[in-house]
């Protein structure tokens, strides 16, 4: 394992065992992702197995947390008593950091701002036996590629991103903390039994196409939500052509098409990128369970998607959401069509999504042309290193002399303008800009807080290609640059080796293994501390329907977490409920004013933001819902879009569709996540209603409730309400919580 591994690898016998039983039950081939899921559940020889319907109930391997998330997860663990973890955990210190002026003094600013925080994960990883990994250690998705990422694990993560690891042949689940709770208390974890989408590569990757490209097709295709309840599962000969790091790439951004998590089967390449971080052991096991960790020959998919490497051109997709795919050769004409600032304004290479080796040797060798040629970056330009191993071996293979020599700018190892870490200060807010990036999110005022930036995802090296020329308007593979000397010049195609030749350079070390014995670590929480705030217990159902529930907000379109909660300046306050809960929903369009966070108080007569009308209604006694459009709460997993809303009184979110993760994490927190039998039914609901849903009292799986709806004339519309909880959700919901009910059961 690698040095930082704290416990061991799953068991591929008991793997092998369960998939054996599986594949008598339901006699047919199963897919690869298929073998792993169910070659982790609790009850192989008696769980009912049905894609799209059933609920399984798995035994995760590990869990992993982001900072950001980590708080609430640990606040939540440490209300359900438990004295230690269950299974190997892991807190990763990457999203509190903000990109300012360079690694060395945002990372000082960073550990001084966040000190309490910080030293609350710290300890609360030492008592219950999580592992630390120290700010500046990089981002939680790589290092867990580098580290506990390996074939036919089963790992779920605090954050959507998550799925990374399937570069690593593992399956890799972004999760609520709550979720993250229950697998680290040891409880059978339950995820609906996943669809299985195969992409079939044919023909092989080469010249300026990246693995990049294969997801910025795959989201054109099946859009922001088209993979949910699906797992994405890659398969076919133009695999091999991808590196492990490529494929990562490629899983990571599934999370962009809703998609529960994606896959590539094991390979030589993943077997050779273990070895280069110190898993060999682990490889020489998968090598013998081979069988295992590839689908079945005549396997079959519930969609396959085909798309030919040696065809597939760079893409470049945007503005405002990352399924509107162009070809890089049309991007200017898109741009000049829509109106859409043709200067790049800033260029930024790295995160989660595309921060490897390769990554970055293949855009130090377009920076390499251009300072031969004595040109510079037009735009300006931010590099961010995955992971202290990669900042460590890019300082020392001169990759990271090339980007700044360019004109770039090197950032701390952490998430940094990717979530709204960016303390930018080159355009004016609401001044109309472009931005081009490798990250994998784009949404309205996601990396800068601005509405006005269009931004743009493509890979790495078409963004430092697009830095060095400094527009939208230029198309690498065809397009010529003028050299400081007058002569008109080409790019030749990025080269850049898969791994580095003389081994990783670890760099410093930054990973806190937990004591075996944690009983006498104390864990502080200030009661006058206004970034950390202990959790109160959330009220039990009243056993009755619930009558008269006012219509907080209507809300019109679009609809991500980030919407529900913002991040960027909110981060701070991700472990205090109380305090976050001021950001809900004051990015949501209100359908009576198409305003942002202005809506009528039906009590008061007078317009207020979101969540102060949300708290002089609870302060009233008033519960309420919210009425949502399709893919509501798409984009990050994160759980406080969910436990806002129960904080302040609400009751219901009613949506024609819902995206997984957001799903879960309301059913976790006791709130009724429900979609509209005749999504028409949408229409029906106004600003001023009352709003009474009924059949509580025999509340079943499978079985719709009904909404009355009673209009300020005094009319009335009766609606049926379709959800989807089973028997343990159903008891989530009368407990108050998930974490309610494990309480009861202790």
């Amino acid at each position: 394992m690698s040095r930082f591994e704290p416990g061991s690898f799953i068991n591929y016998e008991k793997m092998h065992e369960n998939i054996g039983i599986v594949q008598k039950r339901l006699n047919r081939p199963l897919t690869l992702s298929e073998k792993i899921v169910y070659g982790h559940l609790d009850d192989p020889a008696g769980q009912d197995i049905e894609r799209g319907r059933t609920y399984l109930r798995l035994r995760p391997d590990r869990v992993a947390m982001q900072d950001a998330t980590a708080q609430m997860a640990m606040l939540q663990f440490i209300s359900s008593g438990l004295p230690r973890v269950a299974v190997p955990s892991t807190i990763h210190c990457d999203h509190l950091i903000e990109a300012q002026v360079g690694a060395d003094e945002d990372m000082q600013k960073a550990k001084e701002v966040n000190h309490e925080v910080y030293n609350f994960l710290a300890t609360a990883g030492a008592k219950y036996g999580v592992g630390f990994w120290k700010p500046g250690s990089g981002i939680i998705h790589q290092i867990i590629l580098e580290n506990y990422a390996y074939p036919g694990v089963l790992l779920i993560g605090t954050d959507s991103h998550t799925p990374n690891g399937g570069g690593l042949g593992a399956i890799c689940i972004g999760v609520g903390g709550a979720d993250a709770v229950d697998v680290m208390a040891g409880i059978p974890w339950e995820l609906k039994c996943p669809k299985v989408i195969g992409v079939k590569l044919t023909g092989s990757l080469s010249g300026w196409t990246s693995p990049k490209d294969v997801i910025l097709k795959v989201a054109g295709i099946l859009t922001v939500k088209g993979g949910t309840g699906a797992i994405v599962e890659y398969y076919g000969p133009g695999v091999d052509s991808i590196s492990c790091t490529g494929m990562a790439t490629i899983c990571n951004m599934g999370a962009e098409i809703g998609a529960t998590t994606s896959v590539f089967p094991y390979n030589h390449r993943m077997k050779t990128y273990m070895e280069k971080t110190g898993r060999g052991d682990i490889s020489a096991v998968a090598d013998e369970f081979h069988k295992d960790l590839v689908p079945d020959a005549g396997c079959e998919y519930d969609q396959v998607v085909e798309i030919n490497l040696s065809e597939l051109k760079p893409h470049i997709n945007g503005p405002f959401t990352p399924d509107w795919a162009h070809p890089v050769s049309e991007i200017g004409a898109m741009a000049q069509k829509h109106d859409w600032p043709l200067e790049v304004k800033v260029g930024l290479i790295g995160s989660c999504t595309n921060s490897s080796y390769e990554d970055m040797g293949r855009a130090a060798s377009l920076a390499k042309q251009a300072l031969d040629k004595g040109l510079k970056c037009k735009s300006e330009f931010t590099v961010t290193p995955g992971s202290e191993q990669i900042r460590a071996t890019i300082e020392r293979d001169g990759y990271a002399k090339i980007l700044r020599d360019v004109g770039g700018m090197v950032l701390a190892n952490a998430c940094g303008p990717c979530i709204g870490q960016w303390n930018r200060k080159d355009v004016k807010m609401g001044e109309k800009n472009t931005i081009v990036t490798s990250y994998n999110r784009n949404f309205t005022g996601r990396n800068d807080a601005n509405p006005a930036t269009h931004a743009f995802v493509t890979s790495p090296e078409i963004v430092t290609a697009m830095a060095i020329a400094g527009t939208l308007n230029f198309n690498p593979e065809t397009d010529y640059l003028t050299a400081a000397n007058g002569e008109k010049f080409k790019f030749e195609p990025p080269t850049g080796d898969e791994l580095p030749s003389r081994d990783f350079d670890p760099g410093q070390d930054t990973y806190q293994h937990p004591p075996s014995e944690g009983s006498t670590v104390k864990v502080d929480v200030s009661p006058s501390s206004n970034r950390l705030q202990l959790l109160e217990p959330f009220n039990r159902w009243s056993g009755r329907d619930l009558e008269d529930l006012r219509v907080l907000i209507k809300v019109k379109g679009k609809c991500t977490t980030d919407h529900i909660s913002a991040a960027g300046p909110w981060l701070k306050f991700r472990g205090h409920l109380d305090n976050i809960s001021n950001n809900m929903l004051i990015g949501a369009i209100n359908i009576e004013n198409n305003g942002v966070n202005k809506i009528k108080n039906q009590l008061s007569g007078e317009y207020g933001g979101v969540p102060d009308v949300a708290r002089h209604y609870k302060a009233n006694g008033v519960s309420w819902v919210v009425v949502g459009d399709e893919n509501y709460g798409e984009g990050s997993s994160r759980e406080h879009a969910a436990l806002e809303p129960r904080h302040l009184g609400g009751c219901a979110i009613i949506v024609k569709s819902f995206a997984r993760i957001h799903e879960t994490n309301l059913k976790k927190q006791g709130m009724l996540p429900l979609t509209f039998m005749n999504p028409l039914d949408y229409d029906k609901i106004r600003p001023d209603d009352k709003m009474s849903i009924t059949g509580l009292e025999s509340f079943v799986p499978g079985k719709p409730l009904t909404a009355v709806i009673k209009h300020g004339d005094g009319s009335q519309d009766s609606i049926s309400l379709n959800h989807t909880f089973n028997e343990t959700q159903i008891e989530w919901f009368k407990a108050g919580s998930a974490l309610n009910r494990m309480k009861e059961l202790q």
